[in-house]
């Protein structure tokens, strides 16, 4: 890959993914709705769960983070294909922890998504959720206090 500006859009492309990561596991659900545009929609077929603006998916994120006692979430590189100032691509996830009612959670995941470049850089303009394996096993290790903050 010699286009510099293709190498460029890819990286910030990766770090939307990542910093939505990231924002979602410090609680900081402005910063996680603001990675979108206005109108993007996050959705999550299986939980029959469709947020279509920031303020859903703002709202939408801090409630389902409530249900849980403790929750882990990584994002690793997928597909990126550039298409001028849209783009499309894949990011695999892996998910864990315990909900307050006790119940454990495990899944392998990949988040299908559509960007958009805009001024403020390139953002969501669709997340959709699609897991490939859940595991509702219990899960035995103790959650850290640590709030992971630095």
């Amino acid at each position: 890959m010699t286009d510099f500006q293709a190498v460029a859009d890819r990286v910030e492309i990766g770090a939307l993914c990542a910093e939505f990561t990231d924002a979602g596991m410090m609680a900081d659900f402005d910063r996680l709705a603001s990675l979108f545009t206005d109108e993007g929609t996050l959705r999550i077929p299986a939980g029959n769960i469709e947020f279509g603006s920031r303020a859903e998916i703002r709202r939408g994120i801090e409630g389902a983070r409530d249900v849980w006692e403790y929750f882990l979430q990584t994002t690793h590189p997928g597909s990126i294909t550039l298409d001028g100032d849209t783009a499309t691509g894949r990011a695999y996830i892996v998910e864990f922890g315990r909900l307050r009612d006790g119940s454990s959670h495990l899944n392998q995941s990949v988040y299908h998504d559509r960007y958009r470049r805009t001024p403020d850089g390139w953002k969501f303009t669709e997340r959709v959720y699609e897991m490939h394996y859940v595991d509702t096993a219990p899960l035995t290790g103790k959650a850290s206090s640590a709030k992971g903050e630095s």
